[in-house]
């Protein structure tokens, strides 16, 4: 019979006391439970340690460096990494239990379906899905890597598929969805500015009108109904945006 591994959930937080009690308990068969917080100044700590969650209070250095500290904090080498406002679905639980019985044999890693409510109502078209993500692996063969917004994972091996869906519950209204974007926006064109890119006029033009026609159109984000626009429309504006702020800076003025 197969040895049983470990598995622990990492997930860092702030101010998601409204979130964090659901994405715990959808994690709760993992043989730990790791919360870093920077500094919630609502009851995010209480909440976690209420469920069993290990929590470490830390400053903020961006997203992938906090998610790297996470996986580096956890106390066992295989982690599955969550973001407080998602939940392992109860299909996906199912086959993660299943690799866990079964020593996770086969591969360094997994990519996850990450599905996305927008107002009541999940994405199922667009851009938007199937959004697959590395977020259970072996930390010694893998980590956190990319800019510290829009982070991804790296893993060295065989990265295998799961089925059952990580569910999103992102925006908490239309402009929490609106003010993150353009924060997203500003942080992604200082942080390809500092890795030494620069643009002309051109993406600014072309870019987010592409994002739109391959979302809304190619890939029939239309499908969705009036979510399905809204959300194209608000993907594109983040392109422009993005875009707009590394011209800017490229030209060595204010973002």
């Amino acid at each position: 019979m197969a040895s049983v591994s470990g598995v622990s959930a990492c997930i860092i937080t702030y101010n998601e006391a409204d979130r964090i009690e659901a994405c715990l308990r959808s994690v709760s068969f993992c043989d730990e439970l790791l919360v870093v917080d920077s500094h919630s100044s609502d009851d995010t700590r209480a909440r976690a340690a209420a469920l069993g969650a290990r929590v470490i209070e830390r400053d903020w250095p961006g997203y992938r460096s906090q998610k790297q500290f996470a996986v580096e904090a956890a106390r066992h080498d295989w982690v599955l990494c969550l973001d407080a406002d998602e939940r392992v679905s109860a299909p996906l639980r199912a086959e993660l239990e299943a690799l866990r019985a079964g020593g996770f044999a086969g591969a360094a890693g997994w990519s996850i379906p990450r599905i996305t409510d927008y107002f009541g109502r999940f994405l199922r078209h667009g851009n938007a899905y199937p959004d697959r993500l590395v977020r259970l692996f072996d930390r010694r063969r893998g980590g956190w890597s990319g800019y510290e917004v829009h982070e991804n994972t790296r893993v060295s091996g065989r990265i295998a598929r799961l089925h059952g869906h990580l569910e999103h519950y992102s925006y908490r209204s239309l402009g929490d969805h609106l003010a993150r974007m353009q924060r997203y926006a500003d942080l992604m064109a200082q942080a390809m500015y500092d890795a030494g890119r620069r643009c002309g006029l051109a993406p600014v033009l072309l870019n987010a009108q592409w994002r739109f026609v391959r979302g809304y159109l190619l890939r029939l984000g239309f499908l969705d109904g009036w979510r399905g626009l809204v959300f194209a429309l608000i993907e594109s504006q983040y392109v422009r945006r993005k875009y707009l702020g590394l011209y800017m800076r490229s030209r060595g003025l204010p973002g």
